[in-house]
């Protein structure tokens, strides 16, 4: 279906790339900015702590995004041991990326708020989906909050490498759960590339469902 759109209608088109591009550069310079302030200049000296899209822009994540609806960006390197907490650092420069996502979310959805008042940005997403025309920045915002949206929670999966195993880590650094971290580490990425393709392949859109789900119960609070 989001094919077939962006191929009919160029608005659509235009306010997906654009919302896809904002959304990844805020998340990952997000995480740059939190390790930089916590002192590791890893992520400054890879020209990572910059607004340019194309510093933060992973092709293979945007494609995915831009074709399937969820993906993600370059991840920013940075050197757990050079930051001012060594044990809860690294959480905090994961949760840095969707913790923006989440105050995009709220400054997009009042933002349509008094631009449009009285309208649904689901309900307007969903009709350009299907064909109908509107305004070029309804669109925008309403991709922006449901990008935001989906972007925050795919990462917080706890999966490596999305930011959710990095929360997580810091709260299994007791060696007792070395053995659980050594596996996810290992074999996390394929558990998390199994379930993405089981998903696709056997048409059960677990994953489009939840994103769906939240954004519908997020919009409504508005």
């Amino acid at each position: 279906m989001i094919i077939l759109t962006l191929i009919q209608q160029p608005l659509f088109l235009l306010a997906w790339v654009a919302a896809i591009v904002f959304v990844l550069t805020i998340h990952e310079f997000s995480h740059a900015l939190a390790a930089t302030l916590l002192g590791d200049q890893t992520a400054k000296m890879n020209g990572r702590l910059t607004l340019n899209p194309l510093s933060h822009i992973s092709w293979l994540g945007f494609a995915m995004l831009l074709l399937v609806g969820f993906g993600w960006g370059k991840p920013v390197p940075f050197n757990p041991y050079n930051l001012k907490w060594p044990k809860f650092g690294p959480a905090v420069v994961a949760a840095a990326g969707p913790l923006a996502n989440l105050i995009c979310i709220l400054v997009f959805a009042i933002a349509f708020n008094l631009i449009f008042p009285g309208l649904n940005p689901l309900f307007i997403m969903f009709s350009e989906v299907g064909g109908g025309g509107t305004n070029l920045l309804a669109i925008f915002l309403s991709l922006a909050i449901f990008l935001n949206l989906v972007l925050m929670i795919f990462n917080l999966i706890p999966l490596p490498p999305l930011d959710g195993s990095k929360i997580l880590f810091s709260f299994l650094s007791n060696p007792k759960f070395a053995g659980i971290r050594d596996t996810l580490e290992s074999q996390g990425s394929f558990i998390l590339l199994a379930l993405i393709i089981l998903d696709s392949f056997l048409n059960l859109n677990i994953f489009s469902r939840v994103f769906a789900w939240i954004a519908g119960f997020v919009y409504n609070l508005f």
